[in-house]
């Protein structure tokens, strides 16, 4: 199973476009933070499976603020925006929760800052800001891959 993350594209239509158009993945989880350019990329890609987490500049949003879920039988998945964890100041607190809840997938926004590691049986992700990134990189967006002898994790410039 192919996941591509994206966040924080903040009205940047075109970047969204352009990786639903150009990268291949059975599912597409966008964490917030896009929500309006993200539902003209439902109407044009009626066929792709989307997950949208409302974000914080994601106002009168009716998507989750956080979800946990199942992509196959063997991994769980929990995605947030990340703002009401106070990311900023650091992602321990979410990780904590996230192992709580029983996750061994973590995805967040919010910081416009990549974030990708594996730490004791959890992996964590934050793609950085698919339009304005804050920590000097390019704008990018996350890939797993979920296979059955393991997952593998990548951040990707745009």
């Amino acid at each position: 199973m192919k996941i591509i993350v994206m966040s924080d594209s903040h009205n940047n239509y075109f970047a969204l476009n352009k990786i639903v158009q150009d990268f291949y993945a059975d599912l597409y989880i966008h964490l917030g933070d896009g929500e309006r350019e993200l539902n003209r990329i439902y109407t044009q890609y009626p066929d792709k499976k989307f997950i949208h987490i409302a974000g914080n500049c994601d106002f009168a949003s009716l998507s989750e603020k956080e979800l946990l879920f199942t992509p196959d039988d063997q991994n769980c998945i929990f995605a947030v925006h990340g703002h009401q964890y106070g990311v900023k100041s650091s992602v321990e607190p979410l990780k904590k929760i996230a192992r709580e809840k029983g996750a061994n997938i973590l995805l967040y926004g919010h910081t416009h800052a990549r974030f990708n590691e594996y730490d004791n049986g959890l992996y964590t992700m934050n793609p950085g800001s698919v339009s304005c990134p804050r920590d000097g990189n390019r704008p990018s967006f996350g890939i797993i891959d979920i296979a059955k002898n393991g997952i593998v994790t990548n951040i990707v410039d745009l």
